[in-house]
């Protein structure tokens, strides 16, 4: 299963995407998660729903409170050794990041897309890239890297599912 970050959501919606333009790739996202081909985690809903408050109501929240629970996977038991896991990691003295940069990271949704994928043997979905010389910023491809976690970018996954607009 594919778990998708916030950025995917986002910057559909913002830039190429919008519910207005098209509403088909809402619904296949929806879709593709009834067939078990793709999901998110509860901590990526809870950064879609506080960016709509920010910018007021909008299509990403409605869109999300539609969708199943199912869609939002919760943290549980299994989940435990790889948060530990990935925290032992980014805190380690030979990673050279601020700390602030590993604070963020603990406090965001990316270590928990992490670690539930490694836990639940998933592939994290996101539109960053990898940095393994980055100070300032934990990045989700570094920490997929870090724990074994398979990564891709949103339109290869689209095609590899096939979206198709008709």
């Amino acid at each position: 299963m594919f778990l998708l970050d916030s950025n995917v959501f986002i910057q559909a919606a913002r830039l190429y995407y919008h519910p207005d333009i098209a509403p088909t790739f809402w619904r296949w996202l929806a879709e593709q998660h009834q067939q078990g081909a793709l999901a998110s985690i509860v901590a990526v809903r809870k950064e879609l729903d506080d960016g709509d408050k920010r910018q007021g109501p909008g299509h990403l929240k409605t869109w999300a409170a539609s969708l199943p629970a199912s869609f939002w996977l919760k943290p549980d038991a299994s989940t435990t050794p790889s948060m530990t896991q990935l925290s032992a990691w980014v805190m380690h003295p030979d990673r050279k990041y601020t700390q602030a940069a590993k604070d963020e990271f603990l406090r965001v949704a990316d270590y928990y897309l992490v670690a539930q994928a490694q836990s639940g043997q998933h592939h994290v979905v996101t539109f960053e890239l990898p940095s393994p010389d980055s100070k300032k910023r934990v990045l989700i491809p570094d920490a997929c890297n870090a724990l074994g976690v398979p990564f891709a970018e949103p339109f290869s996954v689209y095609r590899d599912l096939g979206l198709r607009f008709l």
